[in-house]
């Protein structure tokens, strides 16, 4: 198992906690863009960050949809996760790699902007999905979705999340943790909590120097202190096809299909999640036509 999530519980039964390593999710949606540095940490914080939250609050066939609307260069992210360890993502301008920040960090926050927009949709299999929007805090991811926790699930929480891009642009480690405060957890121990966050490295140095998520959680709560749940594989997987584009293409209507026929000859759609190309030929869009009451009699 390379890429995956951990669920645990601490054993006073004061914390829920998840981490996860998404090296190689994240590099597999560098590649597919082609994002550059600052970019690449925009997109991987937010892939990271959605899926532990859809991890955390879904079930079974359950999925979100999460949009990250900042004023930065970066515009929005759009995020596709489930319950199941899938996540797909895109981003309005993938190339984008800005000066360092005061921490002489990546800034995600300035890429991003700090003015907009965290929006989750659900999709939990009623007609219409439950949709939630907060504004950003920080623009860096972390802040934003523990914000989100708090305001819109009503769970205090902690996320953390960070991606480290190699001098070529690749990606060299990418990963995070989501926390949750459980009902009697103690002040004392929220405030501990909250100072040992603050003590550790980022998460992808220690993903860097060959830790697992399973350490990192020791690591922040103690040998001793953890029930581990569930590891659970986490893959960067889209499920577009030719057949699911052919739909949408039918829906759009005879006369603009035959427009498609008559000025291109044909058709290329391209998938936002995972930049594969479908081409359709004059043939494939005549059958996708469908047909009129002069064609029935």
């Amino acid at each position: 198992m390379s890429d995956y999530l951990t669920k645990s519980v601490t054993k006073d039964g004061m914390f829920r906690a998840y981490a996860m390593e998404a090296t190689e999710l994240v590099a597999e949606a560098q590649k597919d863009h082609n994002t550059w540095p600052t970019s690449s940490a925009a997109l991987g914080r937010s892939l990271v960050a959605s899926l532990l939250l859809s991890s955390s609050v879904l079930k079974g066939n359950e999925s979100m949809t999460v949009k990250v609307m900042g004023d930065g260069p970066a515009g929005t992210i759009v995020v596709d996760a489930d319950a199941k360890g899938h996540v797909k993502g895109y981003m309005h301008n993938p190339y984008v790699d800005i000066p360092l920040n005061k921490h002489h960090k990546l800034d995600v926050g300035g890429a991003i902007g700090h003015n907009g927009t965290l929006q989750v949709m659900k999709s939990q299999g009623g007609t219409e999905p439950y949709t939630s929007n907060v504004d950003l805090v920080s623009g860096e991811i972390g802040d934003d979705f523990t914000y989100y926790l708090a305001q819109s699930e009503q769970i205090p929480s902690a996320v953390g999340v960070s991606v480290y891009v190699n001098q070529d642009g690749t990606i060299g480690a990418a990963g995070g943790y989501l926390i949750q405060v459980l009902p009697g957890a103690s002040d004392d121990a929220i405030a501990k909590l909250e100072e040992r966050l603050k003590s550790i490295p980022m998460i992808s140095e220690l993903f860097l120097s060959k830790q697992k998520p399973e350490d990192i959680l020791r690591l922040i709560f103690g040998e001793d202190n953890l029930t581990i749940l569930q590891n659970l594989p986490v893959a960067f997987k889209c499920d577009c096809s030719k057949e699911k584009f052919a739909d949408e293409i039918a829906g759009i209507g005879n006369k603009e299909i035959q427009a498609m026929i008559d000025e291109d000859h044909g058709a290329k759609v391209v998938c936002n999640f995972c930049q594969t190309i479908y081409n359709f030929s004059e043939d494939d869009l005549k059958k996708l036509e469908k047909p009129t009451k002069d064609d029935k009699k």
